[in-house]
């Protein structure tokens, strides 16, 4: 039988995955304890047990859901036979919104970046999103520079461009897909990374 700080950490990652589907389903913005705590299947009584304030529910809940994204994507990354490999598979499937995860993840992300936008800690968070990101990028162009496919140059440099690249590319995909399409996302980033990449290939 588990322990009560075991059931404890059971029904928190509950209550997170929760607010995670619930955020992605209404927006933040439109989202409150009560409907949390039917999701969860929790009094707001038991809820408030977990977490005292919306505010801190959602921070929790941007860093449990993108911790998990995060770990999923560096396994993907790590299956990957090459740096280049790498850099790239590491954006494609990210195109997709036949996934249900990808779909929610945009959602869940835009909403952590709207509320950046006026608030210090959730700007904090995405920036420490950010960081993440850059780590799996810049990991993978360090392989390669160790493995003598890229010369030596500042691989950070590298990661935040091919970082702001990609981000670039998947907001015009993700608001505008009658124009941006998912084949035309595909194409523009391989092309352009493959161009970036140019220059430091050995």
């Amino acid at each position: 039988m588990a322990s009560i700080p075991e059931l404890e950490a059971i029904r928190r990652s509950q209550i997170l995955d929760a607010a995670i589907n619930t955020m992605a389903k209404n927006g933040s913005a439109n989202v409150t304890m009560a409907d949390i705590a039917e999701a969860a299947g929790l009094s707001k009584g038991g809820l408030a047990h977990y977490f005292k304030s919306k505010d801190e529910l959602f921070k929790e809940a941007f860093k449990y859901y993108y911790s998990a994204i995060f770990q999923f994507f560096k396994q993907a990354m790590d299956a990957c036979d090459g740096p280049i490999e790498k850099i790239l598979g590491f954006g494609l499937p990210l195109f997709n919104r036949e996934i249900a995860q990808v779909n929610a993840a945009y959602k869940i992300l835009y909403d952590l970046i709207s509320l950046s936008a006026h608030n210090e800690e959730y700007r904090a968070l995405f920036c420490e999103w950010i960081d993440e990101w850059l780590t799996l990028k810049k990991a993978a162009i360090d392989e390669g520079i160790k493995n003598g496919i890229f010369r030596e140059h500042d691989s950070l440099s590298l990661a935040m461009s091919i970082s702001s690249i990609f981000q670039g590319i998947t907001t015009r995909w993700y608001f505008n897909p009658e124009l941006h399409t998912k084949e035309w996302a595909e194409k523009a980033f391989e092309e352009a990374i493959r161009s970036l990449l140019k220059p430091y290939l050995i």
